[in-house]
């Protein structure tokens, strides 16, 4: 379509309007900018795969309907269909798909001021989540002027080997439901990373209820003497007695299969000899895991101060992890509270039975950014040798990503 005259002068000047559509018409020459008088260009329907940049030289040019055409330029394709003409040129001068030099430099300019703020944005939200971040400190066993110290005796070695523990300090639940919220973080952790509690098992206390040092021991089921949570002081063994015939008559009441609460953990101790225990200064037994904690350190609404506790037959480390994420959830609960007014609720101990708690802390008179408290405990043999110290330098490194530990 109008090939190209050499050395001719422009062969229609006066040429304004060009109608070629339905014309199996393959190519449009350059040489279509050498119509001056051209206002309106019809070569809609045929078989052209592209459109020339010369269009947009045009300079009467209008209108253009070049609809109908499998153009390569899919992006050019669908703007014939939907654009006007000016903006069909003005995307022709730029290059198209390729772009033109200054639309090209528009690109290029408005990318890096996009990486920019993206970089601005960023840098931001990382100093925001920083600040965000939960602050824990930690308080070690050599600048505190009266570290709790548990040892541990020889025979935990055949029971339940493993124990792990640290005291935490500045929580509140006193606010709304946060003890029973305290109590129900503590059953999910039950359930899920310690796997029933087969894999550990958690205990928390009032640690102004507690009288150190505490011994950490095994004791056979019919000397073993506890308080359990609500409950009247009894032998372990009949304890055991009395929660297996609770568990069979609420399988016969409910016609269920399996047992809820407490009693699904009893076959944990089936074969034991000797059952072990925490045992305070007093000889009075604190925490019987893994079925219950004691009436005597039983967390309050008043508690500032816990004791925390995680044992295990399977390793230190899964102690560890245990108590990484216990100290991080106690942190969040904490954050909670402060954050968020608590809904008035009653607060429900029915599964307080199970000594272990994850906490709901948070002090209404304490900053935002005020760390918890973490001292270090050391448990020991019976003599003094150190076996595990919590938490040393490489605890609480599993959830460093939500935790901002001062050590």
């Amino acid at each position: 379509l109008l090939p190209a005259l050499p050395g001719a002068a422009a062969p229609f000047p006066l040429l304004s309007r060009l109608e070629a559509a339905d014309n199996e018409v393959e190519e449009l020459g350059a040489d279509i900018a050498a119509l001056p008088a051209l206002k309106s260009l019809d070569v809609a329907n045929n078989q052209l795969r592209e459109l020339p940049a010369a269009l947009a030289d045009c300079p009467r040019l209008k209108e253009a309907n070049f609809r109908g055409n499998q153009l390569k330029d899919k992006r050019l394709e669908k703007m014939v269909n939907g654009c006007q003409t000016k903006a069909i040129l003005e995307y022709l001068r730029a290059g198209g798909r390729g772009k033109g030099k200054a639309e090209g430099a528009r690109e290029e300019a408005r990318k890096k001021k996009r990486e920019k703020q993206q970089k601005k944005d960023d840098g931001e939200q990382d100093e925001l989540e920083e600040a965000s971040k939960l602050l824990v400190k930690v308080l070690h066993v050599s600048e505190n002027p009266a570290p709790l110290v548990v040892k541990a005796s020889p025979g935990v070695k055949d029971v339940r080997p493993f124990i792990v523990c640290c005291v935490l300090k500045g929580v509140n639940l006193k606010p709304g439901n946060a003890l029973k919220r305290f109590l129900s973080v503590q059953t999910k952790l039950h359930e899920d990373i310690c796997e029933k509690r087969t894999a550990a098992t958690i205990a928390t206390h009032d640690l102004q209820l507690i009288k150190g040092p505490l011994i950490y021991d095994v004791q056979p089921p019919d000397q073993l003497k506890v308080t359990p949570l609500g409950r009247k002081e009894i032998k372990a063994k009949d304890l055991l007695r009395q929660l297996q015939l609770e568990a069979e008559e609420q399988r016969k009441q409910k016609k269920r299969q399996n047992v809820s609460g407490l009693h699904k953990y009893l076959q944990l101790l089936d074969g034991k000899d000797n059952y072990p225990c925490l045992v305070d200064a007093e000889g009075v037994v604190i925490s019987f895991p893994p079925i219950t904690n004691s009436e005597k350190t039983k967390i309050r609404k008043d508690t500032r101060d816990l004791f925390l506790e995680v044992t295990s037959d399977t390793s230190l480390q899964m102690c560890k992890d245990v108590m990484d994420t216990l100290i991080l959830k106690i942190a969040e609960l904490n954050r909670s509270t402060l954050e968020n007014e608590e809904d008035s609720g009653s607060d429900n101990e029915s599964d307080a039975l199970c000594g272990p708690v994850n906490l709901h802390p948070g002090q209404n008179a304490q900053p935002m950014n005020s760390p918890l408290v973490v001292e270090q405990v050391r448990v020991v043999d019976t003599d003094g040798n150190l076996k595990v110290l919590y938490p040393s330098k490489t605890d609480l490194t599993t959830v460093s990503s939500l935790l901002t530990v001062i050590r």
